[in-house]
């Protein structure tokens, strides 16, 4: 069978991932926080017909070799943690990350989870959450009584009761970096874990020691750029034809072997 065939299979295997990878980049083009994951491609072995520097005759080697690639294969899907444009809301609970860092969230069984999706709410007890009702931590509880809200750039948290004319300090929001981001697991809901790859969470406030500061009434939108997503999806889309077609005239080649025999 004609190498070809095999090769350009994977060829379209790999187009096929990249256009997966492409299509929910766009899906969540308006998704708070969400970055855009980019594919990375290896070829495969190749197959040594001939290898370079073996020796012809005596004090005679051979200058270059024959080899023949065998195709391509997904590497990475990489996610890319440059910051996305921010909107401004208005929502005293919204805040956008200026910088490095992540919110950390309490999950349900206890573990910590991290995300860039500061569009805040309050739980029926008072304590700050995600959308899906995840407590933030360090846990911060806002009073029934509140009545005005204010997060300071280095996650400060202070409101005005009713009566008073002055604000309390209640809390601060703190975040979490890792010094490989990318290494980061995407479990949903605008949610990572951490792995090995990523490394340990390294805490602080906002503002300090590298961390990025809380912009307060503003969200951080996805990173991803349609115009650069459609032309990767042409590229792809123009790959995978190619693929297909190399596919055709291998078949083709062997039909004529066919009839020949």
């Amino acid at each position: 069978m004609l190498r070809s065939l095999t090769t350009a299979a994977t060829g379209m295997l790999a187009q096929q991932l990249n256009i997966d990878v492409i299509s929910n980049n766009l899906a969540n083009v308006n998704t708070t926080g969400y970055k855009k994951v980019r594919a990375e491609f290896q070829d495969l072995l190749s197959q040594t017909v001939k290898a370079s520097g073996a020796q012809i005759f005596q004090g005679t080697t051979q200058p270059v070799g024959i080899q023949v690639g065998l195709g391509t294969k997904t590497s990475a899907t990489v996610k890319e943690f440059s910051e996305g444009a921010f909107k401004a809301t208005g929502g005293k609970l919204d805040v956008a990350i200026e910088g490095s860092g992540f919110l950390q969230v309490l999950m349900d069984d206890g573990t910590t989870a991290y995300t860039r999706d500061g569009s805040l709410k309050i739980d029926a007890t008072g304590q700050l959450t995600t959308s899906d009702g995840f407590v933030i931590q360090p846990q911060v509880n806002i009073p029934a009584e509140a009545q005005d809200i204010t997060i300071t750039p280095d996650g400060k948290i202070a409101v005005r009761l009713a009566g008073d004319s002055a604000q309390t300090d209640i809390g601060t929001l703190t975040l979490a970096k890792f010094a490989n981001p990318a290494g980061l697991s995407a479990i949903g809901k605008n949610l990572y874990n951490q792995t090995a790859a990523s490394g340990k969470p390294i805490e602080g406030q906002p503002g300090q020691e590298g961390f990025g500061t809380l912009q307060q009434g503003f969200i951080e939108g996805s990173n991803v750029q349609v115009v650069e997503e459609l032309i990767n999806l042409i590229q792809s889309e123009r790959a995978f034809e190619a693929n297909s077609k190399l596919i055709k005239s291998s078949n083709e080649m062997l039909a004529i072997v066919n009839r020949m025999s």
